[in-house]
């Protein structure tokens, strides 16, 4: 049984089912709500498994999904050499997202990870403690951090309202992701001139930890083939 992790959830759920339907694919979820499962319409063996965008990259690498469609973001945030798990089916076109580094906008003086880098060691010197970035994306902002040379800072966990954090006094600055940027307007903050991190957007992956029988190995060849085309 091939097994399709799709976003369980909202505009993203729905866009996915578009997608799919566009290329002659139609999936069908379980009549109840409360059943986080489905099928597609005349191709067996293919089970849909509903879960939440972040939890589909921890079942790829497990190799409990032989599919599925998250972010990119999420891929490389959770997945240490994702290229080793996972293989890039197809971008899907939508949930494009940029992940930034932004500061207050009265920082004035603060446009580079150059100037970043200047105002993190004034900061500790002045207040004792280490500049603050909250962010979900803890990997990939290190990573980033670490080629810019920017060192003298700490991460703090935030799981939502990421932009608030700063407003909120939890932070200094943030990394997230952002699609307008009216929420980051919205909180007086500005993104760094270099501090682009990773452009995101919503991705069918497959698996390179699961296994595959040879009746599975068809019907995912069939699938993606089907997938290569549209209606």
């Amino acid at each position: 049984m091939i097994r399709l992790g799709i976003p369980s959830k909202g505009r993203l759920m729905g866009q996915t089912f578009d997608w799919f339907s566009e290329r002659g694919i139609n999936l069908v979820r379980s009549e109840s709500d409360r059943e986080y499962a489905g099928h597609i319409e005349g191709i067996k063996n293919v089970q849909l498994i509903f879960l939440s965008a972040t939890e589909i990259p921890r079942e790829l690498s497990a190799g409990r999904l032989h599919f599925g469609v998250t972010g990119n973001d999420v891929i490389q945030e959770k997945l240490v050499r994702s290229n080793q798990q996972v293989e890039l089916i197809s971008e899907l076109g939508f949930g494009f997202a940029d992940l930034i580094i932004a500061v207050p906008y009265f920082w004035v003086d603060v446009e580079t990870l150059d100037d970043l880098d200047a105002v993190s060691a004034q900061f500790r010197e002045k207040h004792g403690y280490r500049l603050r970035i909250a962010t979900k994306y803890h990997r990939l902002l290190r990573e980033f951090l670490m080629k810019a040379g920017v060192a003298d800072y700490q991460i703090v966990d935030s799981q939502g309202a990421t932009e608030g954090a700063v407003n909120n006094g939890l932070a200094e600055s943030i990394a997230d992701i952002t699609s307008t940027g009216n929420t980051l307007k919205a909180n007086h903050l500005k993104i760094l001139s270099d501090g682009l991190i990773l452009k995101s957007q919503a991705t069918l992956f497959k698996s390179l930890m699961a296994e595959f029988s040879q009746e599975e190995n068809q019907v995912a060849n069939l699938l993606v083939k089907k997938l290569s085309t549209r209606d």
